[in-house]
C-alpha cells in the first residue's frame, strides 16, 4: 500500500480525535452555561418519562435509531462514526470533571457561554468532518437531511431539525428552559455563520466507510 495513503488515513484519525475534542469542549460550555437542556437531551428525558428506560439508555437507543435513519438516507458508517461514539461522551465528561469553576448562576453570562460553546461545536465538527471518514449519528442525520434540501443553508437545516426534536421532547414532557430554546435556534445560526466564514460546506465532502478505508489499508 502507498505509504502516503496510509499516512493520510492515520492523519485523518488524528484530525477526527482533535475535532471531537474541540466539539466536546463546546458541549461542555453549553452544560456549564446551566440555562437549560439541549433539544436532544430534552427528548431523551421525555422518552425516559414514558418508558422503563433511564436517561442514559434513552440516549443510547436514540443514537442507534438515528444511525438506522442515517443508513436509510444512504449515509456511510465510517471510522469517524466509531470514534465519535467512543470518545465524545468521555471528552465531555473529562471537561466537566476538571472544570475548576462553580456552575454558572448568571443568566446573561450563561447565554454568552452557550453561544461561545456553539462556536466550538461548529469548529469541532468542521475539523473532524474534513477527514472524510464519516460522521457521528446526529451529524450524519443533519448532513443526510441537508442533502435532501441542498438549496437550504446547512445551519437552517439544523434549526429545523432541532426544532422538531424539541417539539417531540416537549410533547413527551421533557424539561424546556431558555437554554433549550436558544440551543434550538442559536446553534444552527452560529454554525451557518462559522461555516460561511471558514468556507466549509459539509454536504460537499466525499466520505469513505469503514470497509473502504480498510481496503485502502491492505
Amino acid at each position: 500500500m502507498d505509504k502516503k495513503i496510509k499516512n493520510n488515513i492515520v492523519f485523518g484519525w488524528i484530525r477526527i480525535v482533535a475535532g471531537l475534542f474541540v466539539f466536546a469542549f463546546g458541549v461542555h460550555l453549553t452544560i456549564f452555561a446551566n440555562i437549560g437542556l439541549a433539544p436532544w437531551d430534552c427528548l431523551g428525558m421525555g422518552i425516559s418519562y414514558h418508558t422503563a428506560l433511564n436517561y442514559g439508555l434513552s440516549m443510547t437507543l436514540m443514537a442507534i435509531a438515528i444511525l438506522g435513519i442515517d443508513m436509510l438516507l444512504k449515509e456511510k458508517i465510517g471510522f469517524g462514526t466509531i470514534i465519535d461514539a467512543l470518545l465524545t461522551g468521555n471528552f465531555v465528561q473529562l471537561f466537566n470533571s476538571f472544570n475548576p469553576f462553580p456552575l454558572n448562576r448568571n443568566l446573561w453570562f450563561g447565554i454568552a457561554i452557550m453561544l461561545i460553546g456553539f462556536v466550538f461545536m461548529a469548529l469541532g465538527m468542521a475539523i473532524y468532518m474534513k477527514s472524510e471518514q464519516c460522521c457521528g449519528p446526529r451529524d450524519a442525520l443533519l448532513v443526510g437531511l441537508g442533502k435532501k434540501v441542498s438549496w437550504m443553508p446547512i445551519g437552517i437545516v439544523e434549526v429545523i431539525l432541532w426544532a422538531v426534536v424539541l417539539l417531540i421532547g416537549w410533547l413527551l414532557g421533557g424539561p424546556v428552559g431558555i437554554g433549550t430554546v436558544i440551543s434550538t435556534f442559536g446553534a444552527g445560526i452560529v454554525m451557518q455563520l462559522v461555516y460561511t466564514l471558514i468556507r466549509f460546506e459539509p454536504r460537499e465532502l466525499k466520505h469513505r466507510s469503514v470497509i473502504e478505508i480498510s481496503k485502502m489499508l491492505r
